[in-house]
């Protein structure tokens, strides 16, 4: 196995494992958001300013990988 099919096999696991993670969590963010404003209603837009800033970051981070993943694909640096 050379250096670029075990680079593309890392950046699947990688890409795999985030999206999993990002999903569960947004999942598991969406339902305590919904139990939040279902217990106290007028609180919805500070919640919803809340979770907005959450999703961004995580938007930011994800980006962030994407980023890495193309650093590795096209400038790898131990592809000889």
């Amino acid at each position: 196995m050379d250096v670029m099919s075990a680079t593309i096999i890392c950046i699947g696991i990688m890409l795999g494992f985030a999206f999993l993670g990002l999903g569960i969590g947004i999942g598991m963010m969406a339902g305590r958001v919904a139990e939040a404003v279902g217990r106290n209603p007028e609180t919805k837009a500070d919640v919803v300013h809340s979770v907005m800033t959450i999703l961004i970051v995580t938007t930011i981070f994800l980006l962030f990988l994407f980023s890495f993943v193309f650093f590795l694909l096209f400038f790898n640096p131990l592809f000889v």
